[in-house]
């Protein structure tokens, strides 16, 4: 198996600019060589003394690229994503991250010889095949039911309203996600699918799609978006530049780091990582060297994300972003209100297809997982056993 730094400064993948001019030297340019902070995932590093950490801590993330020959999806029988699943791509990656942290912690490092049982769980979860609860097939295939045809290219909200729906019918995750729409987060909403009386807090991702210019991302919204990734609760945000999505996870000076999808390496299954090809297929999802792009020239489109774990972390949460970043801009990056406009038309009031008459999974591991379709009802567990 080519090794996975080959692959990544592949013909394919944006990052053979940034990292592969300094290949001849045997050093690649992912961290600038100054004596500054590197922010990641709301940890904040020194670029010269922590180097090895910061490498380390990124190659602990999930990194999901294009994928090919996996199992024929869709009417067209595709087998690769190549040129289309990107944005599916880096919605896997912050679905990932909000995994690892919430079951694994955010001070958890992988390693090449990591068979933690709770780590392959959630690896496994994203492999492509049919029966992976977050898999290329099931995201594309209830993509369908936002009328996007398999192959056709996602944008942030589209993918966010996926994952949204998807986690409802993984129970062990325990994990509910959030879409703020209309650049406005709802405490109603989310209280009635976190915090539901006389129960405890479910962890919660909250996706926030956001508009912050028409071609070009507006310069006055750069200081909140840095401060995003400052906090402790962020998950990232996915974005990218034009046509092209990319995970962004931290940033260095006036650079958002990120991790490039744009990478076709083969489909297989990671298992419980007793093989040699399973312990390859595993060190393909890691990725030690991100990438840089200047804040300036990121898509407008874009989605900032954050995890809370706890009801504490979420009103943690609140009063950062009301005090700490949404007072860094006029207008804000977003607003927060504590209930929603009466004729407020959001997904929620989508009328989606009636479910297909499948027999569901039992919760076992051991059982394959059958989605791979529509769902009635997006605010609803399945009545039926999953």
């Amino acid at each position: 198996m080519d090794s996975v730094f080959e692959a990544y400064l592949g013909p394919d993948s944006i990052l053979a600019g940034a990292v592969g001019g300094a290949v001849g030297s045997g050093e690649p340019e992912d961290i600038p060589k100054r004596n500054t902070d590197v922010w990641l995932l709301g940890k904040r590093y020194n670029a010269i003394q922590e180097l090895d950490v910061i490498r380390r801590d990124i190659e602990s993330r999930l990194w999901c690229t294009y994928r090919h020959n996996f199992v024929p999806l869709g009417e067209m029988q595709l087998t690769s994503d190549k040129g289309w699943g990107c944005m599916l791509r880096c919605g896997q990656m912050v679905l990932a991250q909000a995994l690892i942290e919430l079951h694994l912690g955010r001070d958890w490092f992988w390693t090449r010889d990591c068979r933690d049982a709770t780590y392959l769980k959630i690896v496994n979860r994203f492999e492509d095949t049919r029966k992976s609860f977050y898999s290329i097939h099931q995201i594309a295939l209830m993509g369908e039911s936002q009328n996007k045809a398999v192959g056709e290219w996602l944008g942030p909200n589209t993918v966010a309203q996926i994952l949204k729906i998807l986690v409802r019918f993984d129970d062990w995750s325990s994990l509910a996600v959030h879409v703020a729409m209309d650049s406005t987060v709802v405490l109603d909403d989310i209280f009635l699918r976190c915090q539901e009386p006389g129960e405890t807090w479910k962890p919660l991702l909250l996706i926030v799609p956001l508009r912050l210019g028409i071609s070009d991302i507006n310069p006055m919204y750069i200081p909140a978006l840095k401060r995003c990734l400052e906090l402790s609760s962020s998950c990232g945000m996915i974005g990218g530049r034009p046509n092209q999505a990319l995970y962004f996870l931290g940033y260095v000076d006036d650079e958002v780091l990120y991790l490039d999808p744009h990478t076709t390496q083969r489909a297989g299954a990671v298992g419980e990582k007793e093989t040699t090809a399973e312990r390859e297929l595993d060190e393909s999802y890691h990725q030690r060297y991100a990438a840089r792009l200047s804040f300036s020239a990121m898509d407008p489109s874009l989605a900032v994300c954050f995890l809370c774990k706890t009801r504490d972390s979420f009103d943690e949460l609140l009063q950062q972003l009301r005090q700490e970043v949404l007072s860094l801009c006029t207008p804000a990056l977003f607003e927060i209100s504590q209930s929603r406009a009466v004729d407020w038309d959001t997904a929620d009031d989508i009328e989606w297809p009636a479910m297909p008459d499948i027999d569901w999974p039992a919760s076992s591991d051991s059982e394959p997982f059958a989605l791979l379709g529509n769902s009635s009802d997006v605010d609803s567990k399945p009545s039926a056993p999953i």
